[in-house]
């Protein structure tokens, strides 16, 4: 809201111009909750693509539980990977469309060397989705890529959650966030400077979450 005052006013009302700079901004928001992700937009990652239970939007929106577990879990399989990267929509199918193939291609060269898993595409999705994927998947860390709940003037941005260990019914205290990344605040590059840091502190010391704070963030696993 601090972002609405100080408007002016015509008479006991706002500046028309104002007026519909509002509306504009309350729509632009609406469309980010209730579009739906467009997986076309990754398919040169050449993606798993998996949905979580929430049948669709409507669900997904009343019903969050639904949003963390997969529908098809039999799509994921096994094996030894140093980490997953995971794109979802969350409540902003408009930021992953914008910021996520940035993120990716930033974050990705900074990963060299690391035993990668299949990128997967996870659609109707909660931050929790992670935790099943990576569990599944036998990654050692989950980072999600998704969109963040939309704000009346910033209805593109995306956050990155990271999980060490992940597993059904991980905790938010157990992760660590990457939030606001757009080109008007967190710019993708140096976003993945970030997530990339974070996940070298996370496989030196083991852990994400609130425990990785301080000094620990800034530790490096040699890679």
């Amino acid at each position: 809201m601090l972002a609405r005052i100080s408007l002016g006013r015509v008479g006991h009302s706002l500046p028309t111009k104002e007026l519909l700079a509002f509306q504009l901004a309350h729509a632009k928001a609406r469309d980010a909750v209730l579009n739906d992700l467009n997986c076309t937009f990754f398919a040169r990652y050449e993606p798993l693509i998996v949905h979580s239970s929430a049948l669709n939007r409507t669900v997904y929106l009343r019903r969050p539980d639904l949003g963390r577990r997969l529908s098809n879990p039999h799509l994921l399989k096994r094996g030894d990977y140093d980490a997953v990267l995971i794109l979802a929509d969350g409540l902003s199918a408009t930021a992953v469309h914008r910021n996520a193939a940035p993120v990716l291609d930033a974050l990705l060269p900074l990963l060299e060397g690391w035993k990668l898993a299949p990128i997967v595409v996870a659609q109707q999705a909660r931050v929790a989705i992670a935790d099943e994927i990576g569990e599944l998947l036998g990654a050692k860390m989950s980072v999600i890529l998704i969109g963040e709940r939309p704000g009346l003037s910033s209805p593109d941005s995306l956050g990155a959650y990271l999980t060490w260990a992940p597993r059904v019914d991980r905790t938010d205290a157990e992760r660590n966030c990457v939030s606001n990344i757009r080109e008007e605040g967190l710019k993708p590059g140096l976003a993945a400077q970030r997530i990339a840091m974070l996940m070298r502190a996370a496989r030196g010391q083991k852990l994400t979450g609130v425990r990785l704070s301080g000094t620990s963030m800034l530790a490096d696993d040699g890679s």
